[in-house]
């Protein structure tokens, strides 16, 4: 059983996101990187099903050398090989990003190494495109099923769950296929001290993938906003025990009271 799982470097979220100057990109100096949530649960899914199957787990990302670090955690928790599509650090979209990770998995395969599940977060947490994983799979001619909340592997076939109002929604597809799947869908482990002293012992393949191929179909970003917050408010209710009338409305407003 070999699992791909695709994931990005993100900047951390909770922390105040400042511009470039020329509001081209975000400014990262000050912040701290990590993967989406969502893909975090994916590399944590497929450890899981190795783990039960046998076989092993490959983590890949697109982005600068610095991600090499995100593809060290993923190790440590169990992947057994990394993949850096390595770049400049200019954002690609969806379109370019999905081509690249199609060749590297036919890159593998002529390689001798077939994936027989390719496991991707729903959405990235800074682009939040939803694309990649359904591209990718379109282009292998593979089935794609997302949005999962539960999966489970045996005999060749996947039942993926997803979340409808109301209760579940089950797919049964077969291997090899391609899912996205959702924060929720397990409790990612942490890396533990032997696992990152193993980590940097696994193998770690550094690719330069070609952008000039998709120049003509780029899109042309204009420029980053970012929305301003609501800011906190706080209302008064009065001083000392003048006060006391407006507490008591609002307990009895919150049902705490009769």
């Amino acid at each position: 059983m070999n699992v791909l799982v695709c994931v990005k470097r993100v900047p951390m979220t909770g922390g105040r996101i400042v511009l470039t100057p020329d509001e081209q990109a975000i400014e990262t100096r000050h912040l701290g990187f990590t993967i989406s949530p969502h893909e975090e649960c994916g590399v944590e899914e497929a450890v899981r099903i190795v783990e039960r199957e046998g076989g092993a787990v490959t983590v890949l990302t697109l982005g600068v050398a610095d991600a090499e670090e995100q593809l060290r955690d993923a190790m440590a928790i169990g992947a057994d090989r990394g993949v850096l599509l390595e770049t400049d650090g200019e954002e690609w979209e969806p379109g370019e990003t999905a081509r690249a990770i199609v060749e590297a998995v036919e890159r593998d395969r002529a390689g001798g190494t077939a994936y027989d599940l390719l496991v991707f977060g729903n959405e990235s947490a800074d682009a939040g495109n939803f694309q990649v994983g359904i591209r990718v799979a379109y282009a292998l001619g593979l089935p794609v099923v997302t949005g999962l909340k539960g999966l489970a592997v045996e005999n060749g076939r996947a039942r993926c769950e997803r979340e409808v109002p109301g209760g579940r929604e089950v797919v049964d597809v077969a291997l090899p296929a391609v899912v996205t799947v959702k924060e929720g869908i397990n409790l990612p482990r942490y890396p533990s001290v032997p696992g990152r002293l193993r980590a940097k012992k696994k193998p770690l393949d550094v690719v330069r993938p070609d952008r000039a191929a998709t120049e003509a179909a780029r899109l042309q970003k204009v420029r980053l906003h970012v929305p301003e917050g609501q800011g906190k408010e706080a209302v008064v209710l009065g001083h000392g025990p003048a006060a006391a009338p407006a507490v008591a409305e609002v307990i009895r407003q919150l049902g705490l009271a009769p």
